[in-house]
């Protein structure tokens, strides 16, 4: 039913069947899972996409936080890390890897070297740059062990057999 509400405010007649042909892209955006997914990976979970092209997509679960404090293993940055300040679970793929997401001061631009801009002053900071250097610079930062990711079409196919719901991503998210 909600899959139709859906459907219905982006104008289609037919149903949800269609609609990620109508999204260029799901960069910036998020990612809501729909209980028609049936991965308990991503079972009530929210991602917040960095990539998605030609090749595939990559996102980070943003609602799974794990038990390690940012400060065990990044301690230069603890004193950024958003409340609360542990490592959230990114995702089941690649779990020993880091992606950190930043939030910038909107004044303040950061080097190209540290910094990929995903959505206006959201990106991904490169955590072998220096804190202290950029660390003026930034608002916020969140700590992903781990990362979602989909396939060269794969992501696509999930959105339209209405496995997500894909929103407006809110600096606050």
């Amino acid at each position: 039913m909600q899959n139709q509400r859906y459907a219905a405010r982006q104008g289609r007649q037919d149903g949800y069947k269609g609609v990620v042909a109508r999204l260029a892209s799901t960069r910036g955006r998020l990612l809501v899972a729909t209980p028609l997914l049936g991965d308990p990976n991503f079972e009530r979970t929210v991602i917040f996409m960095l990539e998605d092209n030609d090749d595939g997509a990559l996102g980070l679960v943003l609602n799974r936080p794990s038990p390690l404090e940012v400060t065990e293993p990044l301690p230069d940055w603890s004193g950024l890390v958003a409340a609360p300040s542990v490592v959230f679970v990114g995702g089941p793929v690649s779990r020993s890897s880091v992606i950190a997401l930043a939030t910038r001061e909107p004044a303040y631009e950061l080097p190209d070297e540290a910094w990929t801009e995903v959505d206006g002053t959201v990106g991904v900071l490169d955590l072998t740059a220096d804190a202290d250097l950029i660390g003026a610079g930034l608002a916020e930062v969140r700590v992903f062990a781990g990362y979602a990711g989909w396939g060269e079409g794969q992501l696509a196919g999930e959105i339209d057999e209405g496995a997500w719901f894909v929103v407006d991503a809110v600096i606050t998210d």
